[in-house]
């Protein structure tokens, strides 16, 4: 497909066609921002903005990554139907613990309760430390 241009029902069938509103209501659901998304996926804030409005047909390489980073399935993501992931497990009572405490969070904590694990992920540590 030649760069820039849109992904439309009829270049690329239905499934395209809602594909970038569906991540943008489950990112939204999950109280993420597109930058917390983009971290948790290993991409740029803007690839997930390209796909959130359907300029970029890229995601499907990520789409794994990001139905299981927003807790639905891939299926949900391409067709609507599927809805929420059971997901990953918690292993331990410290994850289970921490989920949750996240879920107990309101949105704008929850985005940096998020940016915090990222950042310890990274071997960023926390300030003071």
């Amino acid at each position: 497909m030649p760069r820039g241009r849109s992904i439309t029902p009829e270049t690329h069938g239905p499934i395209a066609a809602g594909l970038g509103l569906r991540i943008r209501e489950a990112r939204q659901a999950a109280g993420m921002t597109q930058s917390v998304l983009a971290a948790a996926i290993g991409v740029s804030r803007s690839a997930v903005a390209q796909w959130e409005t359907d300029r970029s047909g890229q995601v499907g390489t990520n789409l794994l990554r990001v139905a299981s980073a927003l807790g639905v399935t891939a299926q949900h993501l391409l067709t609507g139907d599927g809805g929420q992931d059971s997901g990953p497990q918690a292993d331990t009572g410290d994850e289970l613990a921490l989920l949750h405490l996240y879920r107990g969070l309101g949105g704008s904590d929850r985005q940096v309760l998020l940016r915090l694990a990222v950042r310890l992920s990274r071997g960023g540590g926390i300030i003071g430390e």
